[in-house]
Formats: C-alpha cells, sequence, structure tokens
C-alpha cells in the first residue's frame, strides 16, 4: 500500500511539473513574426472616401501577389474607426470582410500584415495641427478609452483566427498625447486587456507625439512580453521629404533643396518669402546626411536593445513632386541605416502619392525607388 501511495504522489507530482513547464514554455514563447522590408496599404481602409465598389476594387489579390514577387516580406494595413463602425458603434460589414480578405491574400502570398488602428473618432493625429489646438479626447475621457479597447475586441473577435506568427495589431497610430505618462498609462491598459483575450499576438507600439524617433526614450513597455515590436515614423527632413506638399507649413517652399550637405543655400533662404523664413532658417544650418540620419535613430535602437525586442520603422518616405534624384540618395541613405542595426520598415506607401504603384495605369509610377528599396537585404528565410 505504501509503495502503491508513493507511486501515485510521485505520478501526480510528474504531471504538476511537466503541466508547469509546458505553462511556462507556451507564456515565453517569442512568436516567428519575423519582418524585414514591407509597405503601408494606405488611403483604402483609412483616410479615405471610396466606398462600394470603387474601394473593393481599389486593393486586389494581384496587389499581394506582386509585393511578393517584388520581394517584399510584409504589409501594413491602417483602418479607420469610421470606415468599421458607425457613429452608434454598429459595424459596417463591407470593411470588415475586406480586411479579411485582405489577410488571406497576404497568407497566401507570404506575406506577413500588421493591423494598424490608425485614426479614430476620439483621436486623429493631425487634429493638433489642423485646429489650432489638441482636439482629441482619448487622453482625458476614459470612456473614450474603453471604446478604444471595445474596438479591439471586437478586431480580436474578428482576427484571432490568423496565425500569431502571420498577423499582428498595432493598437494606435502615432499618439499625440500631452503627457507622454499619458499615453505610457493607454498603453499598460490596452495591452492588459488584448493579453487578457490573446496572451500570444505580436503586439506593435510606437512612440507618443507621432510616433517620433527623439520621443522612444520616453516609452515605458510592458515588461516580460517578449511579443513586442517597437515602432518609429521618420519624416526627417521634412523640407526634403514634404517638398511640395501643401498640407505642412514648409511644403510652401518653392526654391532649391540640397542633399546631402547644408539643405538651403543662404541666397535661396534670402530670395524665399519672409513669411517661410522661420520654417526655412534650421535648414540653412544643419547638415542632412546618413550621420545625422543614424544619429536620430540612436535613442530608438537604445530602447529597443534594454528591452531586447524588434525595431520597426513604420512610415517613412518621399513626397511624389520631390526631385528623384534627391529622393533616391536620401532613400538608399535611409536602408543602409536599416541594414546596419537591422530595422524593419514600411515605406508610406505602395501606391498613394508617396508610392511607387500606379492603380490607375496599373504600372510603375517610380520604377527607380522600388529598384532601390529591393536592393536593399531581404528577410532572412528559416
Amino acid at each position: 500500500m505504501k509503495k502503491y501511495l508513493l507511486f501515485i504522489v510521485a505520478l501526480i507530482s510528474a504531471t504538476f511539473i511537466l503541466s508547469f513547464c509546458s505553462n511556462v514554455s507556451t507564456e515565453e514563447k517569442v512568436n516567428d513574426f519575423r519582418i524585414k522590408r514591407g509597405t503601408n496599404l494606405s488611403h483604402w481602409l483609412s483616410q479615405s472616401e471610396e466606398r462600394g465598389e470603387g474601394r473593393r476594387q481599389h486593393i486586389q489579390e494581384d496587389d499581394f501577389e506582386r509585393l511578393e514577387q517584388l520581394g517584399f516580406d510584409f504589409v501594413r494595413i491602417p483602418i479607420d474607426e469610421v470606415q468599421f463602425w458607425d457613429e452608434d458603434g454598429n459595424k459596417l460589414p463591407e470593411a470588415w470582410d475586406l480586411l479579411t480578405t485582405a489577410l488571406d491574400w497576404s497568407v497566401k502570398h507570404h506575406l506577413r500584415a500588421i493591423v494598424d488602428l490608425h485614426i479614430i473618432r476620439s483621436h486623429y493625429f493631425n487634429a493638433v495641427n489642423e485646429g489650432g489646438g489638441n482636439a482629441n479626447t482619448l487622453f482625458t475621457s476614459e470612456k473614450a478609452q474603453q471604446d478604444l479597447i471595445d474596438m479591439w475586441y471586437q478586431l480580436s473577435d474578428a482576427l484571432k483566427g490568423y496565425s500569431n506568427d502571420s498577423v499582428a495589431y498595432e493598437f494606435m497610430n502615432e499618439p499625440v498625447a500631452d503627457e507622454h505618462e499619458q499615453w505610457n498609462q493607454l498603453i499598460a491598459k490596452v495591452h492588459k486587456a488584448l493579453r487578457e483575450r490573446e496572451p500570444q499576438r505580436t503586439l506593435v507600439i510606437g512612440s507618443n507625439r507621432w510616433q517620433g524617433y527623439e520621443t522612444m526614450k520616453y516609452l515605458k513597455v510592458p515588461e516580460g512580453d517578449k511579443n513586442i515590436v517597437l515602432s518609429f515614423h521618420y519624416y526627417n527632413p521634412m523640407i526634403l521629404t514634404h517638398y511640395g506638399a501643401g498640407w505642412t507649413p514648409i511644403g510652401k517652399y518653392t526654391g532649391k533643396v540640397n542633399y546631402p550637405g547644408i539643405l538651403v543655400s543662404k541666397e535661396d533662404y534670402e530670395a524665399a518669402p519672409d513669411s517661410l523664413k522661420p520654417e526655412l532658417e534650421p535648414y540653412t544650418k544643419q547638415e542632412w546626411n546618413i550621420v545625422r540620419i543614424r544619429e536620430d535613430f540612436k535613442d530608438a535602437i537604445a530602447v529597443a536593445k534594454k528591452y531586447d525586442l524588434q525595431l520597426f520603422c513604420g512610415e517613412w518616405g518621399v513626397y511624389e513632386p520631390v526631385d528623384r534624384e534627391l529622393a533616391y540618395k536620401w532613400t538608399k541613405d535611409m536602408l543602409e541605416v536599416f541594414d546596419e542595426f537591422d530595422i524593419a520598415w514600411t515605406t508610406w506607401c505602395y501606391d498613394a502619392d508617396f508610392g511607387f504603384w500606379d492603380q490607375q495605369k496599373n504600372e510603375f509610377k517610380d520604377k527607380g525607388l522600388i529598384d532601390i528599396l529591393m536592393s536593399g537585404e531581404e528577410l532572412e528565410k528559416n
């Protein structure tokens, strides 16, 4: 009898140990969500008034096939609240179908995907600029924060069937909180809520103030979670990347721009309208080159190293009217730094005004750009 009891105790102990080890293994498992070079499928399910047949035709399977053939390994898919829910919070079915179909095509064509909640009713990244003050309520309203969590509950219900190795969630794009700690507290709240639903899903988390590289050092990342990708955006120098972009103050400048080196000469500065000179002055003093880019990335690289997490530049690109020679020089420098520090990236964007593909004509509108983008390092295969 004693031997029998000892056997039962040993069996129970072994079962407990195996169960415990299994649980630890599951909790500590790092997803195979490896990414290197991608693009944003922008102005489709986000920042677009297109609906119905036009929206359905805008992105098709051949787009995913094209990206796979070119050598991209993932896409970022921005989505907006207004396309997925009406003002009463009811789901708008067509957008949900388009998103899941896009994810199915991603899987079919060996492209990982980041679903990025880009704009919500309580937070728009440009509200600060356009309204002359912060019109967002997200960081001051408990209800708005719960609404954000509820949106992700519904997205999780719809997307949780996709492999953790193939689909990731970016729960907020370009947060613009008055205080960095407001964003850190919201990160903790949304992270906790999502982890209760999906303990293993890869989450993409960016820094405050338009996902700026310079604010990465203030970011507080949930400890012990290795299924997080850290994200920042980079469009510097704006006078180059947004030359001619009428929605920005610097986009009104029509003089000459140089790169690399001093971007605006003294002569061009003096010839510019007085109203633009405050915007132009910094570009008459600072040299911009690969050294400057590398220096700007330093804090983001340090934060990723501190948390031992993958680093990702979710947006970068050059506006279409920019001189192509300058655009290509800047792009080459960006790629060199990305490759040097193993930073994944998605260009802004695929087919809109920063893109390389023309959906209307069904042809490349900037073949030179895509050739440069594909000249960098590709994702290493397992």
